[in-house]
């Protein structure tokens, strides 16, 4: 009833009279607005910065746009939706039918539910606006009130005119072990596409994410910035179709990639598309990462306001080189470094085939005895005699055609029965068929079977290393291939939302290839993501340095790799590694016995530093301060700040050196500029040796108008040698420091 006088109040509040009313709703800071008449096309009227209607429309701010453009008319411009009916028609007319609103303690919701004036077809359009963040999303439902199927060849869940013709965009795209590299353009005429066609892993060489800086800059302390991120965990479209000749505002459309995809409806079906995300800032970039970040953690992220564990991961260390004692050793040195959790990767697997190589084994998840007499029971025992939780690899979604699971049922595969498929790693790996509820079933029971078997398991590290290679489903019918990208992933969700209904409190990271599964339509069912199987810490600066952009640090997982990494063989101190992971949640990814003594004096000082601080890193807010992708890209810092502003951690990275460089004013963030500020250097290179503005005292006002100089960062450290068997490495240079107000 509440909710029912809620939504009638809303009603009555809307702007105008008659059959025309401008509908509006709003965030702390932000409003949307659209005019709604029945029987006439929906039309955009204005989003930006919080205002009324009176703002809106004496300003001249407000625009008028189609909101929701079907094909069929306007067919020179681009299209939200487009759909082949039953009676083979390509046109559509969209009308408003009616428009519902409501809100509960968390958001306001605007539905406006429009119709095909020629066909049974109707489109149902929410607008969700939280109340505690600058945050909206769109998205779609898709209805076929027929009584023959329709086909969606073109379906979209947002479209988002924006009035400014001088917009630039940043968006990040990369590969394999070098993921999230920030591209800031000015949006030129015509069409821009960021999309991906990976079938399963959307990240895989673009993100499904932006931010449109609207004033003809994108700067991260100032101008008003748009930021978006599709929430879908399968191939995504994200267009802008800029159009200065027609007078056209810049379009904005987004949703799954109809590449591949058109999409059968049957009779009396309902698609619901992803939801598209969109924060508005009006203090720049920044301001839109910290929108973002908040939302995520309060909103999206399963356990997103809890602290993450210093874990070790076993990969980089032994690869598949596992055995007991080889487990037990390392998790007893991780123990005495500080660590909090061990976590054995692949390799651990495989009865008829043990997992030796990449070639055998997926889809058999019971224990190697070869390799394990003791089992993950025996694993767990050690675990705990150390203090450590205990987590393990899984790769669920897979199969190698040399496994007992294929011999038993090769029709369980991503394949075409006429040809042979297309193989991914280890030129033997296959895509398990998703859409099969016989293997939905199969993937549930894997983490059922670990779980029920090992009830101690605290942690499953989810690893998915192929795309849908092979797009034919021996389940779907032939009329329904089309569907497949779109129902693996839904299947999937499915999957995932079983595990979850019957292991909420599981720790579960998700890993793909790296990162390729970073986007927010997991993480309602994940607690962190692998950020990249690029471990070298100065590559790491950059990748991290993208994914904060809309991801928060603490589901983003670093780690620590060893003394020379195994990607670029660059020699790196161990201090620099630890800082750079310390952006995140940090771990490592190593043999901790390999580490020299000193190496090992600073892990366990730097850990118990982290461990300490990871409050104001992991849920603090996120201020960058000196970009890597800057001039000469000689440096990189930013700094966290906890929400009463008293505690704050700031981090700097020298990445390149010449001789006599000089000094690098940094100006700060994010602190309270009455306060006064102890500066404590954390985890000095040298023990009780700090750097020469560590024990200051500052105030806030001085550190974010005239900045902080570290006379060491830009020093000549030829002569100087920490770490005794570590060559001299004037290049990688790292500080971290604490600001404590008094």
């Amino acid at each position: 009833m509440k909710k029912l006088f809620a939504a009638l109040a809303l009603m009555l509040a809307t702007y105008g009279t008659g059959e025309c009313k401008d509908y509006t709703i709003s965030t702390p800071g932000s409003t949307l607005v659209l005019t709604a008449e029945v029987g006439k096309p929906l039309y955009f009227r204005y989003y930006g910065t919080r205002a009324s209607l009176d703002d809106v429309f004496a300003s001249h701010r407000a625009i008028k746009a189609q909101a929701f453009r079907a094909f069929g008319t306007h067919c020179d411009l681009s299209h939200a939706c487009f759909i082949k009916h039953a009676d083979g028609d390509n046109a559509t007319n969209l009308v408003v039918d009616y428009v519902e609103q409501t809100e509960d303690a968390q958001m306001t919701r605007l539905t406006i539910v429009l119709k095909d004036t020629a066909h049974p077809f109707v489109l149902r359009l929410h607008y969700d606006a939280y109340k505690d963040c600058d945050v909206m999303k769109f998205w779609a439902e898709y209805t076929n009130n027929g009584k023959k199927p329709i086909s969606l060849q073109k379906y979209m869940s947002a479209a988002l005119p924006v009035k400014s013709q001088e917009c630039v965009l940043l968006h990040l795209d990369g590969d394999h072990g070098n993921e999230c590299n920030e591209t800031i353009e000015p949006l030129a005429d015509g069409i821009k596409i960021l999309s991906t066609q990976d079938g399963s892993r959307p990240s895989a060489h673009n993100q499904a994410a932006f931010m449109l800086g609207t004033d003809g800059k994108l700067d991260e302390t100032d101008g008003n910035v748009i930021a978006g991120t599709l929430a879908w965990t399968g191939n995504f479209h994200i267009e802008f179709e800029k159009n200065r000749i027609k007078g056209q505002p810049t379009m904005i459309y987004a949703g799954i990639n109809p590449v591949g995809a058109d999409y059968t409806l049957a009779p009396k079906q309902t698609l619901s598309t992803p939801e598209m995300v969109f924060a508005y800032s009006t203090r720049g970039k920044g301001e839109a990462t910290r929108t973002l970040h908040y939302w995520a953690r309060h909103h999206q992220v399963l356990d997103g306001t809890k602290e993450r564990e210093v874990l070790l991961n076993s990969w980089e260390g032994v690869h598949m080189n596992v055995t007991q004692e080889g487990m037990n050793s390392m998790m007893k040195d991780f123990a005495r470094l500080g660590g909090e959790m061990f976590v054995m990767d692949d390799g651990w697997f495989g009865d008829k085939y043990p997992r030796d190589t990449d070639k055998t084994s997926l889809g058999d998840w019971c224990v190697a005895k070869g390799k394990l007499p003791e089992g993950i029971e025996g694993l767990i025992r050690i675990a705990k005699d150390n203090n450590l939780k205990f987590g393990i690899w899984i790769e669920p979604e897979m199969v190698n055609t040399k496994s007992e699971l294929y011999e038993k049922h090769p029709d369980w595969v991503l394949r075409h029965e006429a040809f042979e498929p297309t193989y991914g790693r280890g030129k033997t790996q296959l895509l398990l068929d998703l859409t099969n509820p016989k293997v939905q079933d199969f993937v549930v029971g894997v983490v059922d079977n670990l779980m029920t078997a090992n009830p101690e398991i605290a942690y499953i590290k989810w690893d998915h290393n192929m795309s849908i290679l092979n797009a034919s489903s021996p389940y779907l019918p032939k009329a329904l291939q089309s569907n497949l990208y779109v129902e693996y992933n839904r299947s999937l969700l499915s999957i995932l939302e079983r595990v979850r209904a019957k292991y909420p409190s599981l720790i579960i990271q998700l890993c793909s290839a790296g990162g390729f599964r970073l986007n927010y339509g997991f993480m309602p069912y994940f607690q962190e993501v692998w950020g990249s199987d690029q471990t070298d810490a100065r590559h790491r600066i950059y990748i991290q340095w993208g994914a904060l952009d809309f991801y928060p640090a603490n589901i983003i997982a670093a780690h620590v790799c060893s003394t020379k990494n195994k990607y670029t063989q660059r020699v790196v101190p161990v201090k620099f590694r630890f800082d750079v992971a310390s952006m995140c949640r940090l771990g490592m990814e190593m043999v901790p016995a390999e580490l020299t003594d000193a190496e090992q004096a600073y892990a366990k000082r730097a850990i118990a530093e982290y461990k300490r601080l990871r409050p104001v890193i992991q849920q603090g807010d996120l201020y960058k301060l000196v970009s890597p992708y800057d001039g000469d890209r000689e440096y990189a810092s930013l700094m966290y700040v906890n929400d009463k502003k008293d505690h704050a951690v700031a981090m700097f990275y020298r990445m390149t050196f010449t001789r006599h460089m000089p000094d690098k004013i940094i100006k700060l963030q994010g602190l309270d500029p009455d306060r006064q500020y102890l500066i404590r250097e954390v985890a000095p290179e040298v023990e009780g040796k700090p750097i020469h503005i560590s024990g200051k005292k500052v105030s806030g006002r001085f550190l974010m108008e005239e900045g902080i100089v570290i006379r060491e960062l830009t020093a000549d450290r030829s002569s100087r040698k920490p770490f005794n068997d570590i060559r001299d490495m004037n290049d990688y240079r790292s500080y971290m420091v604490e600001l404590i107000a008094q």
